[in-house]
């Protein structure tokens, strides 16, 4: 067997090297506090087919309410273990100002009728308001791209953490928390007041 040479090697290093910074500064954020200078406004629900568990809520409605936002869809193995977390932060914050919308948008048509997302909450005994996202009109507007993917909206209508994946229940938990304890906002004067 015949090595390389040491010249070889390092130049076969510095190109391994130099793909991974490539690869690395190439790959989506995987979320977490947004600074303040940097938070937008949540974009409203769009093109939303069907509300279930709740009439259809409006976003600027929701000012001075803490939302968690998560796209989920019930086929999906990540959003089902995660799950759980939604449903005990909705039950444990709800009477605390948390507002939890979970918006179904299917990775698959069967997962587009709307029988099968209520024979899914049913199972999965999702008590949250749950938005059918079925042509990505919220999807999209949040230029979201994963399932499951969480979004936290402080009380000011913006949108201040993120999640993609599975995991990372501890420091969303905590999230939300701080937000929940922020003072609501100064409630805009009418026009001719």
């Amino acid at each position: 067997m015949r090595l390389p040479s040491p010249s070889l090697a390092v130049a076969a290093a510095a190109v391994i090297a130099a793909s991974a910074a490539v690869v690395t500064l190439a790959a989506p954020s995987l979320g977490g506090d947004i600074p303040a200078e940097q938070a937008q406004p949540a974009p409203a629900f769009k093109d939303i087919d069907t509300w279930i568990n709740s009439p259809p809520l409006d976003m600027a409605a929701l000012r001075g309410k803490v939302v968690l936002i998560d796209f989920w869809t019930y086929t999906c193995i990540n959003c089902l273990n995660h799950l759980p977390y939604v449903k005990e932060w909705d039950a444990k914050y709800r009477d605390k100002g948390l507002v939890t919308v979970g918006v179904h948008t299917p990775e698959f048509a069967f997962e587009k009728s709307t029988r099968n997302v209520k024979d899914a909450i049913e199972r999965l005994q999702i008590r949250h308001a749950v938005a059918q996202d079925n042509s990505y009109g919220t999807w999209k507007a949040f230029r979201n791209q994963y399932w499951p993917a969480v979004y936290l909206i402080d009380k000011q209508g913006r949108i201040v953490y993120s999640h993609f994946g599975e995991g990372s229940y501890g420091a969303t938990e905590k999230k939300i928390q701080a937000l929940l304890a922020e003072p609501a906002p100064a409630p805009v004067p009418k026009a001719g007041s």
